[in-house]
């Protein structure tokens, strides 16, 4: 479930909207002394979430749609593979310092280990390593296969998933990175944060050109 957290100065806008919409985008400004433009990023997050809802030359109305139903239902339309990142990916036998130097320079927190046919071996993550490197153990000489979690044991995603279904394993599982298998073997993309984090911009980001009309 999509929760929505409002801060005061949102839920004075829905209730405003509420009592006297169709309401416009400056009258909404004038309510609050504020101008339209420091309004925007509040009406945006209130529009995607399906709590208010707007036309041009009419302005902003409350819809009585439950919230978050709308920004539920834009996600279960999105598949995985039109959003996700690039896998960063490390060879099985390479070292477990090779793996701390590659997530550095990937600034990541998770790679994924494959065989030498590319097919998903298992997911290392910095907690992995940390823990490698608190055993006193030199991470030179020991193989990532040797702290790396195995496949049969990783949460994965197919590409036909939904954003909406990517968000409930990636809640369900309390990990930070979800591999996207292709044929639930070959690693072609990766789902965490920093995707939803953009999903969610690109999302606003289409609200907020909407709303220069209104």
């Amino acid at each position: 479930m999509i929760v929505i957290r409002l801060t005061k100065r949102q839920e004075g806008i829905l209730k405003l909207v509420k009592e006297r919409g169709p309401i416009t985008g400056e009258e909404i400004g004038a309510s609050f002394n504020l101008s339209r433009a420091t309004l925007r990023p509040d009406l945006a997050i209130l529009t995607m979430s399906g709590l208010l809802d707007a036309r041009p030359r009419v302005g902003y109305f409350y819809p009585g749609r439950a919230p978050a139903s709308l920004l539920a239902q834009q996600l279960e339309t999105i598949e995985v593979k039109s959003v996700k990142a690039l896998p960063a990916v490390i060879q099985q036998g390479q070292s477990a310092y090779e793996a701390v130097v590659a997530l550095f320079l990937e600034d990541l927190s998770t790679l994924f280990v494959v065989d030498p046919e590319g097919n998903l071996a298992g997911v290392l993550t910095g907690k992995d390593l940390l823990k490698a490197a608190a055993s006193k153990a030199d991470l030179q000489s020991v193989p990532v296969d040797m702290v790396m979690t195995r496949f049969p044991q990783v949460v994965w995603l197919e590409e036909n998933a939904t954003v909406a279904q990517a968000l409930d394993k990636l809640k369900l599982s309390q990990v930070a990175c979800l591999p996207v298998l292709k044929g639930g073997k070959l690693p072609v993309g990766r789902f965490d944060l920093r995707v939803v984090m953009s999903i969610l911009d690109e999302m606003a980001e289409r609200h907020l050109e909407e709303d220069r009309g209104l």
